[in-house]
């Protein structure tokens, strides 16, 4: 399915660009949403993102629908990160290696959360917290791709999601805490 709207893209057919839109404008936005949680911003990425998955199709090589999906969610996560460094909302703090021997507080109650209120605390983080979080934790990403992609060093990604990970968890502490 995925496969024959590339091609029809490819022979500029507009109806089949609208498809492939609609089929996968949700998971996209979500995507866009996790390192641009302003409605209208993330509107501006995806719409941006889209334009360039578009222009793409032509030349890029169809490899099947998984490695598709994977790389226009990659486009989404570039365009994103360019439009944290090109707005200046990406502020990364190089912070000292010894906080990172800090001992961590136990872990918090996760489960007592719904995806939805996580997915609210996620988007309330500083934003380098953010964004290094998502991209440690759903992208998969390493901490030396993480300070490629950047343009940081590999010890602020990991101080970055080291924070990110402490203050999330006082986050999540303090919702459970409101509702008892």
């Amino acid at each position: 399915m995925v496969e024959q709207l590339v091609e029809r893209i490819r022979n500029k057919d507009q109806q089949a660009m609208k498809q492939l839109y609609l089929q996968f404008v949700e998971e996209l936005s979500s995507v866009c949403h996790r390192y641009v949680p302003a409605e209208d911003d993330a509107k501006d990425v995806l719409q941006n993102s889209f334009v360039k998955i578009f222009k793409s199709i032509p030349t890029m090589e169809y490899r099947g629908e998984k490695s598709f999906n994977g790389w226009m969610r990659k486009v989404v996560t570039n365009e994103s990160l360019y439009f944290l460094r090109e707005r200046k909302k990406l502020n990364l703090v190089a912070l000292d290696n010894t906080a990172l021997q800090a001992e961590e507080d136990e872990e918090p109650e996760v489960e007592r959360v719904s995806p939805d209120e996580l997915h609210r605390l996620i988007s309330e983080l500083p934003d380098g917290y953010r964004t290094v979080l998502n991209l440690y934790a759903i992208e998969g990403y390493s901490h030396k791709n993480i300070a490629e992609m950047l343009g940081i060093k590999e010890s602020t990604s990991a101080s970055q999601l080291f924070y990110a990970k402490q203050k999330l968890a006082r986050k999540i502490k303090d919702l459970i805490k409101g509702k008892q």
